[in-house]
């Protein structure tokens, strides 16, 4: 089984990933982290230096291949993932995939404190970030809808939605 957990930045895949993987004693494969590792540049650097047309083309790649040749893994996506190409097909396809829905305020307290970390929010400014983020999921709502289970995390810890996400998969 793989379990694909889907969600804007800040939503907490990385984190209820680990946690999750741990607990079920799967494997835990963070894409973002593999592409870098792969070419051997941070997520930033490859924006930077080669774009993000490039980068979804990396990620697709990346992507296809995880879902081809692994198994009994937790797969946490970048926030991006699942808008391009037909990715929300493919992981769905292969995988059981969960969206970590949070709320506007949830995710801008979140992320505003990495922004150096995240490129598509490097330079926007704190005052102007609830609209960005509004804006975005607006566009990527309906991709994210499109998993299998939503699961809200907004005044959960992370262990109850861990819990939830091992309820629902009846693990």
């Amino acid at each position: 089984m793989i379990i694909s957990l889907v969600g804007y930045m800040g939503s907490g895949k990385s984190h209820i990933s680990k946690i999750l993987s741990e607990k079920i004693n799967f494997k835990l494969i963070d894409l973002d982290r593999e592409i870098s590792k792969r070419n051997k540049m941070t997520i930033p650097e490859i924006f930077e230096k080669k774009g993000e047309i490039y980068f979804r083309k990396l990620e697709r790649e990346t992507l296809e291949e995880i879902l081809a040749t692994e198994e009994n893994i937790v797969l946490s996506l970048g926030g991006g993932t699942p808008v391009y190409y037909n990715n929300m097909e493919i992981i769905n396809h292969n995988s059981k995939s969960i969206f970590l829905r949070s709320s506007i305020n949830t995710l801008v307290e979140r992320i505003s404190k990495q922004k150096e970390k995240r490129p598509l929010i490097a330079n926007i400014s704190d005052e102007n970030l609830p609209e960005f983020i509004a804006k975005h999921l607006f566009e990527r709502n309906e991709f994210y809808r499109k998993a299998q289970f939503i699961i809200g995390t907004d005044s959960k810890q992370p262990e109850e939605i861990m819990n939830e996400i091992i309820d629902k998969l009846y693990l």
